[in-house]
């Protein structure tokens, strides 16, 4: 199995929130780049929310329904 991108978020907090309803879901999930969208260097990386590949589907889901 290998980690996919769930979803991209350009504010830490948001990430966080997305990575809780995930856990709260059962799925677990892995926020890839948080320090660097924190450097504050002027520049957009995001933070990428990652899943196990098996779980892509069901997370997207999660993600994308109302709360």
């Amino acid at each position: 199995m290998s980690l996919v991108e769930a979803a991209k978020y350009y504010n830490s907090f948001e990430a966080g929130l997305a990575q809780s309803r995930l856990e709260e879901a059962g799925i677990d999930s892995v926020l890839f780049d948080l320090e660097m969208a924190t450097y504050g260097i002027g520049l957009s990386i995001p933070v990428r929310l990652m899943v196990l590949d098996d779980d892509l589907l069901i997370a997207t889901r999660v993600l994308h329904s109302p709360d």
